[in-house]
Formats: C-alpha cells, sequence, structure tokens
C-alpha cells in the first residue's frame, strides 16, 4: 500500500458540497461502527504510478491510478451490500481533498473526504488514524488503491477479525502490507516503518507484538506497484476476460485500459 509522501496539505475538507448534492443535512458524527478509509492521490500526470514509467507514459500511468481509484470505490460498495458490511467509507486524500477529481468522487460515490496530513509516510498513517478515531468511529480499515481486483471477501474476514484482534494486516506478496484493520488507537505503531520495502508486514507484526496488539494475518495478495506487476497483472486481465461475467473480477473500464496498454507496450518494444 502506497502512503503519499509529498508536503502536508493544509486542512481537512468541508462536507457542505455532498449535503446540498444530495439534498439532505450531513453531519460528522459516524453513522457506522467500521470506517473504511481508502488513501489515494489525486490522478495528477508525473506523480502518480512513476514506477511503472516506461514502459508506460506518466499519462498512461495517471490514466491507469484513477481507473484503479474508481474500482477500489465501487468494489468497496459491493462488498458492503453484498455483506451487509456497516462501513463509513472516509478517502484519505493527497495533495488535497479540495482537488476536482475528489470532489467528484464525493458526489458519485457518496465518500467522505479527509485530507492525507503529516510530512511522511509514518505521519501520514498516525494522523489518518486519529482524525476517524476522533470521528467517534471504534474500528477502522485502511487500504490503498493498487489492489483493484481484491476478493470482496477480504473485506468481510477484515471486520470479523477485528471483533476480536486489535490489528489485522493484510501481507502483499512481496512483503508489503496491502491493508491494515485496528480495534484501538495504537499510535505507536506507525513509527519508523520501512514504507516501499519488503520489510513492511515484518516490521509491522513485530512492532505490533512488541505493544502487546492480537494480531491477525489476511491470505496474501498481489498489489500493482512494479513493471512485473503491470505484466502479471495485464495476464490476469487478458484470463479474467474469459470468464462469464458475472464471475469477472476485472471492471470493464480497467479491462479495456489494460488490453490498449498492453498493446501499445508491445508496440514500444
Amino acid at each position: 500500500m502506497r502512503v503519499a509522501g509529498r508536503g502536508s496539505p493544509a486542512g481537512v475538507s468541508k462536507p457542505e458540497t455532498r449535503s446540498r448534492l444530495l439534498g439532505r443535512p450531513m453531519t460528522n458524527r459516524p453513522s457506522a461502527d467500521l470506517a473504511l478509509i481508502i488513501l489515494t492521490e489525486a490522478p495528477i500526470v508525473g506523480q502518480v504510478k512513476t514506477s511503472l514509467c516506461p514502459p508506460l507514459t506518466q499519462d498512461e500511468a495517471a490514466t491507469l491510478h484513477g481507473s484503479f481509484v474508481l474500482d477500489t470505490l465501487e468494489r468497496t460498495k459491493v462488498a458492503m451490500d453484498k455483506w451487509k458490511l456497516p462501513f463509513d467509507r472516509y478517502l484519505a486524500c493527497a495533495p488535497s481533498s479540495q482537488h476536482v477529481f475528489f470532489k467528484i468522487m464525493e458526489e458519485r460515490h457518496r465518500v467522505r473526504l479527509i485530507d492525507q496530513l503529516g510530512a511522511d509516510p509514518d505521519a501520514r498513517m498516525r494522523e489518518t488514524c486519529r482524525a476517524v478515531f476522533d470521528k467517534g468511529h471504534r474500528r477502522v480499515v485502511m487500504l490503498g488503491t493498487d489492489i483493484p481486483t481484491l476478493p470482496l471477501e477480504y473485506y468481510r474476514q477484515a471486520a470479523m477479525l477485528l471483533d476480536e484482534h486489535d490489528l489485522v494486516l493484510g501481507p502483499e506478496q512481496t512483503g508489503g502490507c496491502y491493508l491494515f484493520g485496528l480495534a484501538k488507537r495504537a499510535d505507536g505503531l506507525f513509527s519508523d516503518i520501512p514504507w516501499c520495502t519488503d520489510q513492511v508486514f515484518r516490521v509491522t507484526r513485530e512492532r505490533a507484538e512488541s505493544l502487546g496488539l492480537r494480531v491477525a494475518s489476511l491470505p496474501e495478495w498481489r498489489d500493482v506497484d512494479s513493471i512485473d506487476d503491470l505484466t502479471a497483472f495485464i495476464e490476469a486481465g487478458a484470463r479474467d476476460a474469459s470468464l462469464p461475467k458475472a464471475e469477472r473480477q476485472f471492471s470493464s473500464r480497467t479491462a479495456g485500459t489494460l488490453q490498449l496498454l498492453a498493446k501499445r507496450i508491445r508496440s514500444r518494444a
């Protein structure tokens, strides 16, 4: 999971815009015990998915990132409806929740916006958790947008595991973490974590155990953060397209984007 690492934005966005658009009052008080936080960045060319450039151009990388954000919003909503998961959803935004992309997401997907605050990834994770706990939620689940085909069942498992554990981790195949779930405040957890390395899962679990937290893990999953990941993802998308429509994990939008990118990459070889 990627956490934005740029400078700290000014503050948390206000909810009046969505209230007017939906024609009903909105309160800062939570309607659910559980909060689902999606950490992401606006699809700004040259600032997202740069690890995939080349073979992608910066424009292509930004387009793919934007599609992943939409996939995550859509799939979390499907999981909530399918499993009756009592989540309030938040987009933790960088560089600012005032970016027009996030305002559109707020309107279309009925998701709350907050800013990612802090000078480094550790601080951003701590401040994001603190902001949502301060709103009255008792449990939080955080994930990024590099896992657009994460099985819907994993969201349900994360919520259930938080009933009896303090921390739930979703390990990536490369040693990172695609998901963090907390059933209590644990400010000491996110400190000197070696983000963007193959040690994130190990170090986080060891830190949690040293703090006396009860830890559970979800099954491994692969994110899309390297060229090898992208190649595997394109191949998985091609296999997915051969399945009956009801069984497909890729959105038609992302599947189409991947097909186009695969053709372009081949033409540049």
